[in-house]
């Protein structure tokens, strides 16, 4: 393990992050909103704490192995959430605990978007933007992570688009450089980001509100700006562009590099991850505003089917902005719209969940299997875009199913003996282990509510579900440790 090597580019890594605290100080100094000096003292803490890290281990440059990669991300991730964690920490408005400031940092950089905070709409600029921003960044952090790194230590949804299947990714990088990569990753998410942002402002937002909303968008995040979300905009246009992006944002970020190189689109219809995932949202976008018209939810026609589509996307696509509240709507809708966000994105998207390619190769499988009763001595293969897929990487599949029930199972166990009831410990694992967000039960408005060990559970749960579960536990094996 190159521990040194490590640790200086941890160092660079928070020096690099105390950077993005002066956008929230340019913002609080145009407001003057009161919350400047608790962003300069965080700046000046973390860049200090960069320097320390970086200055003894300056001159280490060994080349990272395998092992030294699977620490580097986990540390990223682990750094980010606890550094993100201390402007919420330092201001007086909102006035927060420790673990609240690093739920609500973990929840943004995760773009899990569950908060614990209530009263949006009255606080402090710059902590309003700051929310935003962490989700913008987390979710371009998760687009270069999904897309660029994972595939090069072998896990991650990016391995069922490597040489061995027809997908986007005919190798495990976009470009020959993996600088490059990342860098064409940013300027389509940077694009993303400002077409959402315009759209959102000449629709009716402010730049203020057009901003924020066009950083937690791109990144399936869903914090907002007001305590009630999108609905607070009372506008079915808003919506409905609120809806486009989360579309596209839930879908693999190499095609949208694929559809930027040739100009054309035919890359995403070719995919079948993309068909299938625009196929099932709008079935469950079908189920939700028939069934919310005819128990009479909504009157008109067309307010079912515009907060029936808004609410399967958002949740599906793991957003979690919200119109209404949805945890109230009638009979089974809030478990399905919950169940939904089990699939969530694309593979290589700013989405939650399991992914809808592994959730395709689960159903092919399980059907293959019934095949195999039928016709015993039957050779049946799983394809994928026409092409079958080696047996690793269906193995692959149901490892990772094994380990998300697995995980899913203690964790909701925990929340259960921290006291929380059945629907709330149920959902806020399901919430935050897809970084989907709202719940139902007593988070079905926010987390404030629940006990710190639950809070610290959830935290947990988030980060297992934006590193794939796989990142997260090799490094807790003890076999990850040997020589």
């Amino acid at each position: 393990m190159q521990f040194l090597t490590i640790q200086r580019i941890l160092g660079i890594l928070l020096g690099l992050f105390s950077f993005t605290l002066l956008p929230p100080i340019m913002v609080s100094l145009f407001y003057q909103d009161g919350s400047t000096q608790a962003f300069v003292y965080a700046f000046v803490l973390l860049f200090v704490a960069g320097l320390v890290f970086w200055f003894p281990a300056r001159k280490h440059r060994k080349e990272l192995k395998i092992r030294d990669g699977f620490l580097v991300v986990v540390m990223f991730w682990i750094t980010l959430g606890l550094s993100g964690a201390v402007p919420f920490f330092l201001t007086q408005v909102p006035e927060m605990s420790f673990t609240d400031a690093v739920f609500e940092s973990m929840s943004g950089l995760t773009t899990t978007g569950a908060t614990v905070l209530t009263g949006l709409d009255d606080l402090p600029k710059a902590v309003l933007f700051y929310r935003q921003f962490l989700q913008w960044l987390g979710g371009m952090g998760i687009v270069v992570l999904a897309v660029a790194i994972l595939p090069l230590l072998g896990i991650g949804g990016m391995q069922l688009y490597r040489a061995e299947t027809p997908g986007p990714m005919k190798d495990s990088k976009l470009t020959p450089r993996i600088t490059e990569t990342a860098k064409a990753l940013w300027y389509i998410y940077l694009t993303l980001t400002v077409c959402c942002a315009v759209s959102f402002h000449w629709a009716g937002m402010t730049w203020f509100d057009a901003i924020g909303h066009s950083f937690s968008t791109v990144a399936i995040g869903g914090f907002s700006t007001h305590d009630a979300s999108i609905g607070f905009f009372d506008s079915a246009t808003i919506e409905m562009i609120t809806v486009v992006f989360m579309l596209i944002a839930g879908m693999n970020f190499a095609l949208h590099f694929l559809a930027w190189r040739h100009r054309s689109i035919r890359h995403y219809w070719a995919d079948s991850e993309v068909r299938t995932y625009l196929g099932i949202l709008a079935v469950i976008s079908v189920v939700t505003s028939t069934y919310l018209y005819f128990m009479h939810t909504f009157d008109s026609p067309w307010t079912a089917i515009h907060q029936g589509i808004f609410q399967t996307v958002s949740i599906g696509t793991t957003a979690g902005f919200t119109t209404t509240d949805y945890y109230l709507w009638p009979g089974f809708l809030p478990i399905l719209l919950l169940m939904t966000s089990y699939i969530g994105g694309c593979a290589g998207s700013t989405g939650g969940g399991m992914k809808v390619i592994r959730v395709m190769l689960l159903f092919k499988q399980g059907y293959r299997e019934v095949l195999r009763l039928i016709h015993p001595n039957a050779i049946f293969a799983i394809k994928v875009n026409n092409k079958a897929l080696p047996s690793k990487v269906v193995g692959a599949v149901w490892g990772f199913f094994a380990l998300y029930v697995f995980c899913f199972s203690i964790m909701y166990l925990l929340l259960m003996a921290s006291g929380l009831d059945i629907v709330t410990s149920f959902s806020a694992v399901t919430a935050c282990l897809n970084n989907l967000g709202p719940g139902l039960g007593g988070v079905g408005a926010n987390y404030g509510e629940i006990n710190s060990a639950s809070k610290w559970v959830l935290c947990v749960a988030m980060l297992l579900g934006r590193l794939e579960i796989f990142t997260l536990l090799v490094v807790l094996t003890p076999a990850f440790w040997k020589r």
